[in-house]
């Protein structure tokens, strides 16, 4: 059996963000921890109806901090060669 998710993909001149919304709880650690400030919430409803987040890629550094705090796995990051 195969599981589909929502997801939202990003790209940017760094790198691509993906946001697995149908994981995301809207908890907001990446948020606190992104040093660029890139993320903020968006229109897309994550699991428990709250928003999910959405990088500014003009911004974007593709770090992965906030794939590294995500508790849920919802964020996904592939920096650029």
């Amino acid at each position: 059996m195969s599981v589909a998710y929502k997801l939202n993909t990003y790209q940017g001149e760094k790198g691509t963000v993906t946001v697995y919304t149908s994981l995301c709880k809207g908890c907001g650690l990446c948020i606190q921890k992104c040093p660029k400030e890139c993320l903020k919430w968006s229109n897309h409803l994550g699991i428990y109806g709250t928003p999910s987040v959405e990088p500014d890629m003009e911004i974007c550094i593709a770090c992965g901090t906030c794939q590294n705090v995500c508790p849920d796995c919802a964020i996904s990051v592939q920096r650029n060669k």
